[in-house]
């Protein structure tokens, strides 16, 4: 079997690499081999999608967006809110 040797990683990322192994109750060596399998099991799936935030732009941005103008209100229409204190049915 390989091995692989990762030098120079920060200490922030190694801490949280390490609480998340302590969480999963494996060695910071089996967690990194997880995440390596995991986030390499599908390479092609993601290869060539656009982003949420890309689509979401090209979806809803401001090329695509719609001004209605509000209606004015009728005070006449007004009325008082719901008392929902009353125990009346």
């Amino acid at each position: 079997m390989a091995s692989l040797l990762i030098r120079n990683v920060d200490t922030a990322l190694h801490a949280r690499l390490k609480a998340r192994a302590a969480a999963h109750h494996r060695s910071l060596e089996e967690e990194a081999r997880v995440l390596l399998r995991t986030g390499l099991a599908h390479p092609d799936a993601a290869a060539g999608r656009p982003s949420l935030l890309t689509l979401a732009s090209r979806l809803f941005g401001a090329t695509h967006g719609v001004d209605l103008p509000l209606p004015a209100r009728d005070p006449a229409q007004d009325r008082p809110p719901p008392d929902f204190a009353s125990d009346a049915e």
